[in-house]
């Protein structure tokens, strides 16, 4: 059957065709050596049998050269070759909208682009695999098949013969070349520079290297000399935009620049390539070792998955960086620090159970979803935000900060006395979080009994209805999705924390501390003594208000928003949770305790707490192990020693040990 279908592939060449019905025979030639077989042998197999089947028919093999000639007339190859794989767009956004469009929208043959038409022949992830895996002897039969002379050889003033291949090389060398300088000379990367390589010369000279190296090939002299001068430029540019990162380390990471970073890296590792192709293939291994490559990068240049991954990886290592800093904070080690944390959770639950009474007050005043979850995303943060100002505390919106300060204790893992360490302040995390929580739900609850009766005696009406009353009651209970209801709380904790880190190293990358300290207006405005006060509080502050105002705005817009899809997903976190209890409970009197609703409801709000707490920092704790290249076999290990810690000591998460 394989035998019938290349006949009538090889059948078409007889035929004059325009070029676009060139590149469909093209892509219906890759598709029958490709196969739908999943072995490489079977490819590879086919390559061997085209060019069999051409060795015996000689007119085909003059009709597929000519074919071949004509194709590398319409197409330009070197385009190909120095640019395939690399963002068309200098800026992150720009190349995923492009990413974005060439995955969602069709490619069309009728093309003169051949990065595009390179795309459309070799479009399954198993062409790079078998490529690659050609043995040397075809690779041998398919260059004498394919290799024509070039026409205009003697306006390169060569002393050598030049084939059309090699002269896309050189092309190709010259246009990859100009896009590595083209990079290191632009103002964003030149200001990020150490001061020294920024001095230097390796991007100033990297093209008359090159011209040198090419000029002495072409007239066959010995070229070894000239390659290894340039290949020691390539790789001091490289070392120079490699020291980019340490100012992006300092000053906050822009995506933008870690973008033009990796692809300057890129086409370094491009440009040796193609001068393997060019002086070091005589078995033509390195060219088919580049086409394997450049099938391999067809098929990640789709992917908008892995455009993000590596070039958000670092900003996600300042995000947790910036979050291990805010969280140090949230640890407490001592009982004296133990107590501490107890009083200004309980401070934190005085404040939710008024954030409680102002929640059931929005919710009096009938309003439309959105607006309703408008209004409480605006109470919830104004209230998060005065718990920040008065130093007190929510113990939900600990873990996603604290898992960031854990695992920054983990680069020095292998070392056991280092893993005890951790897993020390392991148990003092746990600690922190339960007497958090205790402090907030021991006074939240109460305090919004208080509220209520103090709002019976003044207005005449406890804060809720008896029948809204009941309906919190049922709303909590264990039966029902709260527990679904509090994972989910947890995430959007977690997320709170992404948002934290990431408006932080936003602030910190265009320095706007020194701005408003600085600024001729802002100085002339506020005075430099006040301008300064505000710069210092900005700096340390804008963590946690970027946490605290999203929290808020998430905690009240998101149900609304999934409701409005269909997605019927409500938020419980544990102190809200329990402000409202107290006030159901102050609605519905004594009588409530007789109500099995209510010890229903009372027995969720401990698990509600363990999930809010459990998933926020299960998610920053896996973001930060990433962050910091935690392997796996390190995971197993701390999993391990903790899990012993829990069997040799339980009651040390619980309650701090004597001094």
């Amino acid at each position: 059957m394989a035998r019938v279908d290349l006949s009538a592939l090889l059948e078409q060449l007889s035929h004059p065709a325009p070029a676009v019905e060139r590149h469909i025979w093209l892509i219906s030639l890759l598709a029958w050596v490709r196969g739908t077989e999943q072995t490489l042998e079977a490819p590879v197999a086919r390559v061997a049998l085209l060019l069999d089947v051409l060795a015996a028919r000689p007119e085909t093999t003059q009709q597929l050269r000519a074919w071949w000639a004509e194709l590398l007339g319409t197409v330009d190859g070197s385009t190909l070759l120095s640019d395939y794989g690399f963002g068309s767009r200098n800026a992150f956004m720009s190349e995923l909208v492009e990413r974005l469009n060439r995955k969602l929208l069709p490619a069309t043959p009728e093309t003169q682009d051949a990065s595009e038409l390179f795309a459309l022949v070799l479009n399954n992830p198993r062409d790079a695999c078998w490529i690659a895996a050609l043995p040397a002897e075809t690779l041998s039969r398919l260059a004498a098949l394919l290799s024509l002379p070039e026409a205009s050889a003697s306006a390169l003033k060569a002393s050598r013969p030049v084939t059309v291949w090699q002269h896309t090389l050189l092309h190709a060398l010259t246009f990859c070349v100009s896009q590595i300088r083209a990079t290191g000379f632009s103002q964003e990367m030149r200001l990020r520079m150490s001061s020294p390589l920024r001095d230097g010369t390796p991007f100033h000279t990297l093209a008359s290297d090159l011209d040198q190296v090419l000029d002495t090939w072409l007239q066959g002299a010995d070229t070894s000399d000239a390659v290894l001068h340039f290949r020691s430029q390539l790789d001091a540019c490289r070392h120079a935009a490699a020291t980019v990162y340490g100012h992006l380390d300092a000053h906050g990471i822009s995506v933008d620049l870690v973008f033009r970073l990796r692809q300057l890296r890129e086409r370094v590792l491009r440009v040796r390539a193609l001068l393997d192709c060019l002086l070091e293939d005589t078995q033509h291994i390195a060219t088919a070792r580049l086409l394997s490559h450049l099938a391999s990068v067809g098929q990640e240049q789709r992917s908008v998955g892995a455009l993000i991954s590596s070039n958000s990886s670092l900003l996600a290592a300042k995000v947790a960086e910036r979050s291990s800093e805010t969280g140090e904070h949230y640890i407490t080690r001592t009982r004296a620090e133990y107590r501490a944390m107890l009083g200004n959770a309980a401070g934190g639950g005085a404040l939710t159970a008024l954030t409680t009474g102002m929640k059931f007050g929005i919710m009096a005043l009938g309003l439309s979803a959105f607006w309703y979850g408008l209004w409480s995303g605006v109470m919830y943060a104004a209230s998060f935000v005065l718990i920040q100002m008065l130093h007190f505390t929510l113990a939900t919106k600990q873990p996603a900060m604290t898992a960031p300060a854990m695992a920054a204790k983990l680069k020095d893992i292998s070392d056991s006395q280092a893993l005890q360490a951790f897993v020390d302040e392991v148990t003092h995390l746990v600690r922190s979080q339960v007497a958090a929580v205790i402090g907030n739900v021991a006074i939240v609850f109460p305090a919004a009994v208080l509220l209520s009766a103090v709002l019976l005696l003044v207005t005449g009406a406890p804060m809720l209805t008896p029948e809204k009353a009941d309906y919190v009651l049922h709303s909590l209970t264990l039966l029902g999705p709260s527990l679904l209801f509090a994972a989910f709380t947890g995430v959007l904790l977690f997320s709170s924390s992404i948002v934290a880190g990431w408006v932080e190293n936003w602030f910190v990358l265009h320095r706007l501390d020194s701005a408003i300290r600085y600024n001729p207006r802002i100085t002339a405005t506020l005075g430099a003594a006040r301008a300064d006060r505000w710069a210092h509080f900005m700096r340390h502050h804008i963590s946690g208000l970027a946490a605290n105002i999203s929290l808020g705005m998430m905690l009240g817009l998101v149900p609304a928003i999934l409701a409005f899809i269909g997605a019927a997903l409500d938020v419980r976190h544990v102190t809200l949770s329990a402000g409202q209890l107290g006030a159901a409970c102050a609605a519905l009197g004594w009588d409530v305790v007789r109500n099995p609703a209510l010890w229903w409801a009372v027995a969720s709000i401990p698990l509600i707490g363990m999930l809010n707490v459990g998933v926020s920092f299960y998610l920053a704790f896996r973001v930060a192990l990433q962050a910091h290249n935690v392997s796996g076999i390190d995971r197993s290990r701390i999993r391990s020693s903790i899990w012993q810690r829990v069997r040799q000591a339980p009651m040390s998460f619980l309650w701090p040990a004597k001094e």
